[in-house]
């Protein structure tokens, strides 16, 4: 089975988690992914979410009451 975008974990993904890669400007390498894993909701500006639970790439998903689908 290919693996496609929508079944990678995360890849439904909140419209309100942020990251660092988001904010540089230019075409995204994935041999180059740094993987610091730091992730912030953008609703909160912390690394929790508005449900008091972890703001990362795995966890903000449709499971969650604060999830918004990009």
């Amino acid at each position: 089975m290919e693996n496609t975008e929508s079944t990678k974990p995360g890849a439904e993904r909140c419209e309100n988690l942020r990251w660092k890669g988001l904010f540089i400007d230019a075409v995204q390498d994935p041999s180059l992914a740094s993987g610091d894993r730091l992730f912030w909701c953008h609703t909160t500006q912390t690394c929790l979410g508005p449900d008091g639970k972890i703001a990362d790439d795995e966890e903000c998903n449709p499971t969650r009451p604060c999830y918004r689908a990009l």
